[in-house]
């Protein structure tokens, strides 16, 4: 037997050694004090195997991965440790300023170094972590001269983030279109070239700009997340469910990514993906902006933490007291019957850039118990953004003057409200559908009859692109259609979905 089994012989008796994780634990601090690192990550692994929840296990494990260079994964370690484990091991502060000094992101390193001395001012790496910010000054003064040397590029981007918070697009590509001829490798820019042009309604050319970014920084996950907002907003639902899909899987270190990740979440009202990021930013005491903590609460509010939801609001009212009454529980709180009874909700969606939420309005206004007063606002009288559509739509909601398009869009919207109501969040994205293929279909000139088969093609679509476990012949039957003719309409309308 040998004598690593750590088997003996006793009064006749096979006594079996069986390792466990403080046993594995104790030989991997051996060899890591011999600087023998490979054979430390192995005696840690299988430590971290035998006890998962130990932090000091998955500490020390998470130290040996810097030491040998594999600091992402020492960085996921880490943050596990604070986020499930352990928030209150502050070391792991430390060791992550360290790592993501050594990748380059000095901004995350300072932030956690900055967040060990808050926490920690006299602990064991008080003095390592002081020389560390005072290095880190140094690097963001001398390193990456584009990124960190040239004042009047980060002037630039501040007031071209500013130009697009406040509207001003046209001079948002002005600006940045001046950024990247300077500049020509900085995707930043090219990522909010693309926002400007596509809230200008230049959606093709929007387009172009991520392609090019795709092209030549695969990957750039600020691009991604751009695409699926504009899919979202585009209606391209099937576009929207892949790209969704694929940024759940990603998993970023930096907090600028996180962040990103998270309020793209919570745009496209996947507000328990959009939390978790989010949450776990406020966690590691991110310093957030206005639309950082509007997120927040929105997405704590859609995940049923009130409290919390209330609580980041009143940080986001602090930083942008104009985003008074528009706080998320106003939407279905104060409207015991969904948005078509909530006043201010159905403002915001006439002001809309995009057809499809502005007619998604004024049917929400043909069914509100506010019907007169929202008929009577300037959102609707002086409305510049209604096209012809719009406006015959809104004579049909007004006088019941109609043409065959707006009596077709009315009638399908009315055999959906018969179906789904009243109209809270989750509805809101079936009418929005609708109303997304219905522009499409008086675009490419296509008749629209059978109301019924139309009605149950959207709701179909709808809850398979929620995953909700429904059958064509249960659609088909509460429509009043043949499952045959259902499917038919399901082809058709994916067509005006793409």
């Amino acid at each position: 037997m040998s004598k690593d089994s750590k088997a003996r012989f006793q009064k006749g008796k096979l006594l079996t050694f069986i390792p466990t994780g403080e046993y594995y634990f104790s030989k991997g601090l051996k060899a890591y004090h011999r600087r023998d690192f490979h054979k430390a990550k192995k005696y840690l692994q299988r430590a971290m195997q035998l006890e998962p929840g130990e932090p000091m296990i998955v500490c020390q494990l998470a130290v040996v991965h810097a030491e040998i260079g594999e600091h992402p994964e020492s960085n996921r370690l880490l943050h596990l440790i604070l986020e499930e484990l352990d928030q209150e091991m502050v070391e792991c502060h430390y060791f992550l300023a360290n790592n993501y000094a050594h990748l380059g992101f000095f901004k995350d390193a300072y932030h956690h170094a900055k967040l060990y001395m808050e926490m920690e001012e006299d602990g064991e790496f008080a003095e390592d972590t002081e020389e560390l910010l005072e290095l880190l000054t140094l690097e963001t003064d001398e390193l990456d001269e584009e990124l960190y040397e040239q004042d009047d590029l980060i002037n630039k981007q501040e007031q071209a983030r500013e130009l697009l918070e406040s509207g001003h697009f046209p001079k948002a590509v002005e600006l940045l279109t001046s950024v990247i001829d300077e500049y020509p490798e900085y995707w930043s820019a090219y990522n909010n070239l693309a926002l400007a042009y596509f809230y200008l309604g230049e959606v093709e050319k929007a387009a172009d700009i991520l392609a090019k970014v795709f092209e030549e920084n695969p990957g750039n996950l600020h691009a991604l997340c751009n695409k699926l907002v504009f899919s979202y907003y585009e209606g391209d639902y099937k576009e929207v469910h892949l790209l969704r899909d694929a940024l759940k899987k990603i998993k970023p270190m930096s907090v600028e990514h996180q962040y990103k990740l998270g309020a793209t979440f919570a745009l496209i009202g996947e507000y328990e993906l959009a939390f978790g990021w989010l949450r776990k930013l406020q966690k590691q005491g991110f310093d957030g902006d206005g639309p950082f903590y509007y997120w927040l609460s929105y997405s704590a509010y859609y995940s049923g933490l009130e409290n919390l939801a209330r609580s980041a609001w009143k940080k986001a009212l602090e930083m942008n007291p104009d985003k008074a009454g528009f706080e998320p529980w106003n939407e279905e709180r104060e409207s015991i019957n969904g948005f078509e009874d909530h006043y201010a909700s159905i403002q915001k969606k006439l002001d809309s850039d995009h057809m499809e939420e502005r007619l998604f309005a004024l049917f929400l206004t043909a069914v509100s118990s506010k019907k007169n007063d929202l008929l009577s606002s300037a959102n609707i009288k002086k409305n510049l953004k209604f096209s012809q559509l719009e406006k015959d739509y809104l004579a049909f909601v007004q006088s019941g003057n109609h043409t065959y398009y707006t009596s077709a869009a009315h009638d399908i919207a009315g055999l959906l409200y018969k179906n789904y109501r009243p109209v809270g969040t989750v509805e809101a994205g079936l009418y929005l559908m609708w109303f997304s293929a219905f522009v499409e279909m008086v675009k490419a000139g296509q008749k629209i009859n059978n109301p019924q088969a139309h009605a149950g093609a959207v709701s179909y679509i709808w809850h398979k692109l929620r995953n909700d476990n429904v059958s064509q012949t249960e659609i088909a039957k509460n429509y009043g259609v043949s499952t045959s003719t259902l499917r038919k309409y399901i082809q058709s309308m994916n067509d005006y979905l793409h």
